[in-house]
């Protein structure tokens, strides 16, 4: 049987290059060589693009990706693109700006490319936190009070709200993950250098009220009628879940499945789904949610799009424990991804 070919692009211009190259690592760890031949594709910092070896020498685990075997056969490397023709199908795994953002996904468009995850506006829309708020909130779905700046307007929304916020909040930039560029800001005086550092990142900053809650995230997957995982807790090792309790300490704890009552896991799987449709997304998704421990409501904080696929991220975990291991949901997402495709090529694009 003729193999499919993917194209695992990873990298990319964006503060969360380093967080992709490892989520890169794991795919190619992981993927099934028997049914699947995989091209390499990297994006350098610089917005270069790389194939074959010369991508798999921007990983860090370089050496021990090439020494992987399937079935006693080492990988196949294909020879750079220009003899390669096209591939079948692209997994995308570039976290934010230039990947998540939906610029990669147009990109794709054009090419008449089937694609892993969400489509140009569920990725655009998922990837900006001020639009998917106030679309959550258009819906009726739960979220917690924000207030979105744009960075020319810095000093104006100090001089309004510096001395009024419900202290503690978090500044975010509006579009990047990865808890990139975020601080939680507990009085007033911290509030000026949270905005600057939110603001190199991002023209549109995010400030959003804090609450005192569990984190729950509930991993989804599908298109038309996508499932829901097990709910997972994280329990961050630092003040909160920051980029380097994601990534770097090692000693946050994922509590999975979290420890709710059987109500509870299906409010969360609910808002998931709820979430999941209202921002049209497809392919996967993982929901963040607030568990507000004063009243026990359920907060969408957030939807990430291009979840972290790394070997200690939450989105692979939650489907391994609800059932699906991690070989068998990558198969799962690029079937998704042709299934898609093939439904969309079935549209009218003359009258």
């Amino acid at each position: 049987m003729k193999k499919i070919r993917v194209g695992v692009i990873f990298g990319g211009r964006s503060g969360e290059h380093e967080v992709s190259l490892r989520s890169a690592e794991s795919i190619l760890k992981a993927i099934d060589r028997t049914k699947y031949e995989v091209v390499p594709i990297g994006i350098t910092h610089a917005g270069r693009w790389l194939a074959s070896t010369k991508a798999l020498a921007m990983l860090p685990a370089k050496d021990q990706i090439q020494k992987v075997f399937t079935d006693g056969e080492p990988i196949t490397l294909p020879a750079e693109p220009a003899s390669q023709g096209i591939v079948d199908v692209i997994f995308p795994i570039l976290h934010g700006t230039y990947g998540e953002d939906g610029t990669i996904q147009g990109f794709l468009e054009l090419a008449n490319v089937p694609y892993v995850g969400a489509g140009v506006l569920g990725s655009a829309i998922g990837m900006d936190k001020d639009v998917m708020k106030r679309l959550l909130r258009e819906a009726g779905l739960p979220i917690v009070d924000y207030w979105a700046v744009r960075k020319a307007d810095r000093d104006s929304f100090l001089q309004a709200h510096i001395t009024t916020l419900p202290y503690p909040v978090f500044v975010k930039p509006a579009n990047l993950g990865s808890s990139v560029g975020i601080t939680k800001v507990h009085a007033a005086e911290e509030l000026p250098a949270a905005l600057e550092t939110a603001s190199k990142y991002d023209r549109k900053i995010v400030v959003e009220q804090g609450v005192v809650a569990r984190e729950i995230e509930i991993s989804v997957l599908g298109n038309d009628d996508p499932i829901a995982s097990l709910p997972g807790e994280i329990i961050p090792s630092r003040e909160f879940y920051d980029y380097q309790a994601k990534y770097i300490d090692g000693d946050s704890r994922l509590l999975i499945p979290a420890p709710l009552e059987g109500i509870q896991t299906n409010d969360a799987q609910r808002l998931a789904i709820a979430a999941f449709k209202v921002l049209e997304c497809s392919g996967m998704a993982r929901v963040d949610l607030f568990l507000e421990r004063t009243t026990g409501k359920f907060y969408v904080n957030e939807i990430n799009t291009l979840p972290g696929f790394t070997s200690i991220s939450m989105y692979p975990k939650l489907w391994e424990t609800s059932g699906i291991p991690y070989p068998q949901l990558i198969d799962r997402l690029i079937t998704l991804a042709i299934e898609r495709h093939a439904e969309k090529n079935k549209l009218r694009t003359k009258y």
